[in-house]
């Protein structure tokens, strides 16, 4: 059974820090890019961070670049996104992604999410 789960959310003040964190199981973790996305009240999921099972390279969303941090521990099949300098505007749910293409096939699962609220 795939499973997601996501923990360390929770509500931290602006320019605070929230590391939160991703554990997969029922499937093989280290083949997989990950990926995390987030959604705000009234806005699209978008993608915040992600990396490479293969390279370990990284992608981030403009937003983001220079404040979050994604990296990835196989042996825990755990895939981590470090948050700093945090702003009101990161306020939202966020979720794991885990992705895999291979010929004709296609492997796509979510966490069920973890709320981060930015707030004074």
């Amino acid at each position: 059974q795939v499973q997601l789960v996501e923990s360390g959310g929770g509500l931290v003040q602006p320019g605070g820090s929230l590391r939160v964190s991703c554990t997969a199981s029922g499937f093989d973790f280290s083949r997989y890019d990950m990926s995390w996305y987030r959604q705000a009240p009234g806005k699209e999921r978008e993608l915040v961070a992600g990396i490479i099972s293969a390279s370990g390279s990284t992608k981030y969303a403009d937003s983001v670049k220079g404040r979050f941090t994604v990296s990835r521990d196989n042996a825990k099949n755990t895939v981590y996104l470090q948050m700093n300098s945090l702003k009101p505007e990161d306020t939202a749910v966020y979720y794991c992604n885990a992705f895999r293409r291979v010929p004709w096939t296609v492997f796509n699962y979510w966490g069920q999410g973890t709320q981060v609220t930015v707030s004074s």
